[in-house]
């Protein structure tokens, strides 16, 4: 049977092709295919580094008036909802107020005073464990700080759960310098600032959160697990060799000792006395003492123990204030051709892969 021939020998398909001849065909082929990606791949990445050394900025801030959005939605639901009539004696109002405004201006342009409406910049922060939308942060905050003055506000609407000590100091950091150049700034929690999250939003000088909002976990954690015994059990050593008596204190793959278990606990509650001081130092209204056990709570329960000064939703708070400034909502935008998406997933993949020696470089310590 021709079927049995080609089973037997493997020599031949069905229509007499040589099988060898199709092996080797696809050993070729798969061979070029794996060439011509890794040329691609070194040709994307010469590109990239090329590219950063011409363009030095990589990215552009992104101003919207919430103002304008605020009236757009008002002028819109006021022409469905309102009669014919009632609804041209409203747009015949609102034109008249706008004209009154553009002479209140320009009186004040002759005058030549210095007063003027208040500005307020709108800026949000989404954390994650790395803080990572820091980077956009200080953009932000550079852009505002080298226009804002005194009579101005920043409100920064903060969501995050916290995560690495370093990165959300580094995010406090940038929050501390619109305080410093004596800027109000308020800080809106709508959802939950807890650990880092509330590291940023105590430095706040006006700080208010939603009902049921998640503040304060005012506590550090670390947690790393130890693979030693189950690699002993497969006779598998591994030697971890430090220059410095507490280089590494506790590991993931070595023995650990109740030394470096000791010196490990140590360092984390000085960690712990370093949050502490610096919730007391920018709130001092909080008793760190009965705060700063770990716990969390929700608005008004927050509220009761000075964690916030009032309750009331972001939104809320916007609607309010554009009723007296001019309120511009401020985004940091980064400029990301082709090439610098297609590296970024690249990236991503090898993030993810080594995650884990990644924070163990970094530090255990989380807020």
């Amino acid at each position: 049977m021709r079927l049995g021939a080609v089973v037997a020998y493997g020599l031949e398909f069905e229509r007499g092709y040589p099988l060898e001849f199709v092996v080797e065909y696809g050993l070729f082929l798969a061979k070029t295919v794996t060439l011509v990606v890794a040329i691609l791949l070194v040709v994307a990445v010469m590109f990239a580094l090329g590219s950063k050394g011409r363009r030095p900025e990589r990215g552009h801030i992104e101003v919207s008036s919430l103002n304008e959005s605020l009236d757009n939605v008002t002028r819109t639901l006021k022409q469905v909802v309102l009669s014919e009539n009632d609804w041209k004696a409203e747009a015949k109002a609102e034109k008249k107020k706008h004209k009154d405004q553009k002479k209140e201006l320009k009186k004040a342009e002759k005058a030549h005073t210095e007063e003027r409406k208040p500005r307020v910049y709108v800026i949000d922060f989404d954390g994650d464990i790395a803080a990572s939308a820091v980077d956009q942060l200080r953009e932000e905050v550079t852009a505002v700080l080298s226009v804002a003055e005194p009579v101005d506000e920043v409100v920064v609407r903060l969501e995050s759960p916290g995560g690495m000590v370093h990165s959300y100091g580094l995010a406090a950091s940038q929050l501390s310098r619109v305080v410093s150049k004596n800027i109000k700034l308020t800080v809106a929690v709508d959802k939950v600032a807890a650990s880092g999250g509330y590291m940023m939003a105590c430095l706040a000088t006006h700080l208010i959160a939603a009902p049921f909002a998640l503040l304060g976990s005012i506590g550090v954690v670390a947690q790393i697990p130890n693979f030693n015994r189950f690699l002993k059990g497969k006779e598998i050593d591994v030697e971890v060799l430090t220059a410095g008596e507490y280089k590494r204190t506790l590991t993931m793959l070595g023995e650990n000792t109740e030394k470096g278990r000791e010196k490990f606990i140590e360092e984390l509650e000085d960690v712990h006395t370093l949050f502490k001081e610096f919730v007391k130092e920018s709130r001092p209204i909080v008793d760190t003492d009965v705060v700063a056990t770990g716990e969390a709570w929700y608005g008004k329960r927050a509220l009761a123990h000075n964690l916030v000064d009032a309750l009331q939703t972001s939104d809320e708070y916007l609607v309010d204030r554009c009723e007296a400034a001019d309120v511009y909502r401020i985004k940091y935008v980064e400029d990301k051709n082709r090439m610098d998406k297609v590296l970024d997933r690249f990236s991503s993949v090898l993030n993810l892969k080594f995650k884990s020696a990644d924070l163990q470089h970094q530090g255990p310590f989380r807020f």
